[in-house]
């Protein structure tokens, strides 16, 4: 059964689901509806999702070490992999990335992937641009896609 605990940061709350000791979420906003929610000190995974975000926002953190569960298509899940070795302050762009998954022709199948990103921050699906330079989108909203890539070049 997953478990879900909400914590608020610079960036609003986050929601963070857990189950079978693995990560399975971080949204952006409060508990989902009809889910079982938890303490985070009453999960030691939950806490340690927590402590490494405090750390990732306060610039001391730049990789995260956690047993991860996204949920998603073969596809989604060759995207979410080759995010995680974007280095951290750096990005690259939709095309980049279907590069390195070996489609260079799905790069808006590489957007849709990064909406679907069940982990976000922790999978960095915020460090994926445009080719112009130009921010896309993202699922927690642009202000927050700035703040986080801000954080990470000043702390690089």
């Amino acid at each position: 059964m997953k478990l879900y605990a909400t914590k608020t940061t610079q960036i609003g709350s986050l929601t963070i689901g857990v189950e079978d000791g693995k990560v399975t979420d971080l949204m952006f906003g409060s508990n989902p509806t009809g889910s079982r929610k938890s303490d985070a000190q009453a999960d030691p995974l939950l806490m340690a999702v927590f402590s490494q975000l405090n750390d990732y926002f306060e610039g001391k953190r730049r990789t995260f070490d956690l047993p991860l569960a996204p949920e998603g298509t073969p596809f989604q899940r060759s995207v979410w992999k080759a995010l995680q070795t974007i280095p951290y302050g750096e990005t690259r762009s939709y095309r980049d990335i279907a590069i390195q998954v070996g489609n260079p022709k799905a790069a808006r199948a590489v957007g849709g992937a990064n909406h679907h990103n069940p982990i976000a921050i922790i999978i960095p699906c915020h460090r994926v641009i445009a080719a112009d330079g130009s921010l896309g989108g993202f699922g927690g909203g642009l202000p927050i896609k700035e703040f986080l890539l801000d954080l990470e070049r000043k702390n690089a």
